[in-house]
C-alpha cells in the first residue's frame, strides 16, 4: 500500500473546501486546511510532512500571492498549485512570479487537475 502523502488545502471557502476535498478522496492522502494565506504560511514552518500546497489566491489576512512568496522563502522545494476563480493573464503570471508551480483556473478540468496533482506527489 502507497504510504499517505500530506497536502495542505489553503481555502477560506468551506463549498470550495468540500468540492476538492471531494475531487482528492480517490488519493491517499492527509489534507490539511489553512483558511487564510497566514495559516498556510504558519503550518508550512512547522509541518515538514506537507508535499503539496492547493492555493486558493483569493483570500483573507494574506492573500495567495504573499502567501506563497513566504512559503517558497522558507521551503522553496516545496510546490505551490494555485487555484483561483479570477483567471486572468495577469493572475497567472503574478502567481508564477510568486513561486507558484502550477496556475488552474476555477472551474477546472477534472482529469488535468490530477494529473497535476499526480505529477507532483510523485516527485
Amino acid at each position: 500500500m502507497e504510504q499517505q502523502k500530506t497536502i495542505l488545502l489553503a481555502e477560506d471557502e468551506d463549498l470550495n473546501y468540500e468540492l476538492m476535498e471531494e475531487l482528492l478522496s480517490d488519493i491517499n492522502l492527509l489534507i490539511i486546511r489553512a483558511f487564510d494565506g497566514a495559516q498556510a504560511v504558519e503550518i508550512c514552518k512547522t509541518n515538514n510532512d506537507i508535499v503539496l500546497v492547493l492555493m486558493d489566491l483569493k483570500m483573507p489576512v494574506l492573500d495567495g500571492f504573499e502567501a506563497t512568496k513566504q512559503i517558497k522563502a522558507i521551503r522553496p522545494d516545496l510546490p505551490v498549485i494555485a487555484q483561483t476563480a479570477f483567471a486572468t493573464s495577469a493572475d497567472k503570471s503574478r502567481a508564477l512570479e510568486c513561486g507558484c508551480s502550477e496556475f488552474l483556473g476555477k472551474p477546472f478540468n477534472y482529469e488535468q487537475f490530477i494529473d497535476i496533482i499526480n505529477v507532483y506527489l510523485k516527485k
